[in-house]
């Protein structure tokens, strides 16, 4: 068809994802032909189209004309997403608890206006054990954080201005060091141990990556190109891919996988469950179908001969990629040349598998798969000892999922399975009950004639899971009663309702996983949770149905996973041996305390991997290369007026955020975004951004606090040591003395205060021996 338009002379584009491949088949079975005429662009659009006149006619020809396949369109009506950046920060209420890093833990009473030496500032109030007030500074926003215990349980309040609260964060300290310790030992192994360095993009790994058969996200991008990065490297990769369910990890890990199949290595795909198997199975043997790459498969889907069959051509070579269950790690199962791991749902194995699994991370590249997100505090510890990609942008074109909560009934269950089925669908019933799911396969076909219904559940022979899961995939079964077997990974996009029975007796991560199973496609998927009828569910039943009621938003894994820490606790999170140290300061805090011990301990490594990290003790005084949190007083009035911004919740929202600024470019971007959601800023939130900025270039050269005194501006330093070696610089700016511990700043008549310190600031963060961390971490090693 092309031969004959081009020989025509009829001028031709070929625009497709696969250009090149095109291109070289063109010429590959015409190799003589020199068409003027006929162009191939490496581009997506959906469809092609012919232009013609009196003297041409012009041909694009898309992938849509010559695959069948079509660039998915973005949607351009509105989605509700977490839309705002300060929706990411959980709400406080009145009468949340909270931790204070410095006074321990109370209870939040509200933001509160008040005046101090003239001026207003709104502050947020704690209460403390015998009626004590706490008034911390919003710009202080970011010592408070939400309490969340290790078993969910109410704390007891602190006494304000005690000294109980020191020595259980003295204690707490001990604790987390030898957690890092642990952290950091398997990281310096990693470090020091010579890995596979694999190799470099090939043309067929481009041409896998072209067919894939809808738009990469920019997420998606970034974790693809930092695997690859790391794979490359002559150093074992241990990488956390966390992404929400649906958001394309399977596509990541397939990429990594073939690459590594590129490079003669072979692959192990471990994951929890032999139907997720069977579907990575199927989803990797169609991928990369058009490729010399032998898929296998083992789990009790194989009979014990295939098994055989299947682990002899491993140990010979014969298979590039095995996908399986646990059975994977048994010792019966050798490879001739492993290269990658890649490893769904890590957290669903048991602890002896996890520690065969630990001790694969020194030996081979590693790439570990979750769909449970990451608390920011666990992740800003973990980034000091693991590299984590996070996948958190939505595919184009999905939609959120409707969702009902509510008692089960069998007129709602019925007009919801007519509905899937009137426009060509199937349906998830998940009913976890072994006992009594063939009751309830009666119950359906009484209520739902016109339904085929089967079942499915993990005590059934492999044969017939198999196949159920096969007529299931190919259409056969309209409505798959099953238990929770279909939690993790399945992917049918033609399945688009679920229905849940009892799911108030269901965890609120497994809730979320199962609601995860619909709606991964462009179709309006619906989600039905029905508790019982007739009995009232537990009070943390309840509370997780309203949770996954209020989070329907696209990528709300972030706050489903915040709201089961706070109902089951942090327990399971960080194990058992810590429970006590996280019920006693919280989860959060626990955490930031955690990444301080191992950034620092990670400092002392830093030119010494073979160092022994349990020998390394810090100072009780050692806070580098971390801040001190600084405290800025300064004669201003200071907050978000409720004229500007009439909602309190919101304002204590972007207060927090605020707080949680890093730098002077974000918070120059915070400043313009107010201007454009909210108008001209008002003076006091001016004041507020200033007085941000002083805080930023204060942490940034070590000071503790910048206080307004008689006229002048007094600037602490948080370490002696620093101090001696400040106060002797010989260029000390115009208008600064220099004291044993502090800098005084001289304000004349004809100088504006705030431009002047802001000034000071940036010249003290200009030399370079404001932080000799060289010579502090040489004075503790013993050098």
């Amino acid at each position: 068809l092309f031969r004959s338009i081009v020989e025509k002379g009829e001028q031709v584009f070929i625009v497709s994802r696969q250009s090149q491949r095109l291109k070289e088949l063109w010429f590959e079975h015409y190799p003589e032909a020199d068409f003027t005429n006929l162009e191939f662009i490496e581009a997506s659009l959906s469809e092609g189209f012919i232009l013609t006149n009196s003297q041409f006619i012009f041909h694009l020809i898309t992938d849509s004309e010559i695959f069948g396949w079509e660039r998915p369109q973005p949607r351009t009506r509105q989605r509700k997403t977490a839309d705002t950046p300060e929706s990411l920060y959980a709400d406080l209420q009145t009468g949340d608890y909270v931790v204070h890093v410095d006074h321990g833990i109370g209870r939040f009473a509200g933001l509160i206006q008040r005046q101090l030496d003239g001026h207003e500032r709104e502050y947020l109030t704690v209460e403390y054990d015998r009626g004590d007030i706490l008034y911390v500074p919003v710009h202080q926003a970011d010592r408070l954080t939400r309490y969340v215990g290790a078993d969910g349980g109410k704390p007891s309040l602190d006494n304000l201005g005690g000294q109980a609260w020191a020595e259980t964060k003295s204690k707490v300290k001990e604790a987390v060091q030898k957690v890092a310790e642990d952290l950091l030992d398997l990281y310096a192994r990693r470090q020091v141990v010579e890995g596979f360095a694999f190799a470099q993009d090939t043309q067929w790994q481009k041409e896998l990556e072209d067919s894939f058969p809808y738009v990469e996200t920019e997420d998606q991008k970034r974790a693809i190109i930092d695997i690859k990065r790391d794979m490359e490297r002559p150093r074992p990769m241990d990488r956390l891919l966390c992404g929400d369910v649906g958001y394309g990890k399977t596509e990541v890990a397939l990429r990594a996988a073939f690459k590594a199949v590129m490079s003669g290595k072979q692959v192990a795909v471990l994951v929890p469950t032999t139907v997720l198997a069977q579907q990575h199975f199927e989803t990797f043997s169609q991928r990369l179908a058009a490729f010399p790459v032998k898929v296998e498969m083992l789990s009790r889907f194989r009979t014990p001969r295939e098994q055989t069959e299947i682990l002899h051509k491993l140990a010979i070579g014969e298979v590039d990629i095995i996908i399986g269950t646990h059975r994977l790690i048994s010792s019966d199962v050798h490879f001739k040349d492993l290269g990658l791991v890649v490893i769904d749902e890590e957290q669903r194995f048991g602890v002896t598998h996890k520690e065969h699994l630990k001790k694969l991370r020194t030996e081979v590249d590693v790439l570990t798969l979750t769909a449970t997100p990451i608390p920011r505090t666990l992740y800003m510890a973990l980034t000091g000892v693991r590299d984590i990609s996070n996948l958190n942008t939505p595919p184009e074109e999905r939609l959120p999922i409707i969702t009902h909560v509510g008692p089960y009934s069998p007129r709602l269950v019925r007009q919801a399975i007519l509905r899937e089925l009137e426009r060509g669908g199937q349906i998830f019933f998940v009913h976890n009950r072994v006992q009594t799911i063939e009751a309830m396969k009666q119950h359906l076909q009484k209520l739902v004639p016109e339904a085929t219904v089967d079942i499915g559940h993990g005590q059934m022979n492999e044969n017939q899971l198999s196949n159920v899961m096969h007529r299931f995939n190919t259409g056969e079964i309209d409505i798959l009663l099953s238990t929770t077997i279909i939690e993790s990974g399945l992917d049918i996009p033609n399945a688009n309702t679920l229905i849940v029975d009892r799911a108030d007796t269901f965890g609120l991560a497994q809730l979320y996983q199962l609601r995860g199973r619909v709606g991964r496609g462009a179709m309006r998927a619906y989600a039905y949770f029905f508790r019982h009828n007739k009995m009232s569910p537990t009070q943390d039943g309840q509370q997780r149905l309203e949770v996954i009621a209020e989070n329907t938003q696209l990528g709300a894994g972030y706050s489903i996973a915040m709201r089961d820490l706070e109902i089951r606790g942090a327990g399971e999170l960080l194990g058992t041996r810590q429970h006590g140290y996280i019920q006693s300061v919280g989860f959060h805090l626990y955490t930031r305390m955690l990444a301080d011990a191992v950034r620092r301990i990670r400092m002392l490594m830093k030119d010494n991997l073979n160092i022994d990290v349990s020998s390394i003790l810090l100072p009780s005084n050692f806070n580098l290369p971390l801040s001190m949190p600084v405290n800025v007083e300064l004669p201003l009035a200071v907050g978000i007026p409720a004229t500007y911004i009439s909602d309190s919740d919101l304002r204590l929202r972007l207060y927090r955020r605020m707080a949680d600024l890093r730098d002077e470019t974000e918070l120059d971007a915070l400043g313009s975004e107010f201007r454009d959601r909210f108008g001209p800023m008002p003076e006091m939130l001016q004041n507020l951004l200033y007085q941000m900025r002083v805080k930023l270039r204060a942490e940034k050269i070590g000071l503790t606090s910048v206080n307004w005194e008689s006229g002048q501006i007094l600037l602490k330093y948080q370490q002696a040591s620093e101090t001696s070696e400040m106060k002797r610089l010989p260029d000390l700016p115009n208008g600064v003395r220099g004291g044993k511990s502090a800098y005084w700043v001289t304000i004349s008549k004809d100088e504006v205060w705030t431009i002047k310190l802001l000034d000071v600031l940036a010249q003290l963060g200009d030399k370079p021996q404001t932080r000799n961390y060289e010579n502090v971490i040489q004075t503790i090693r013993g050098e």
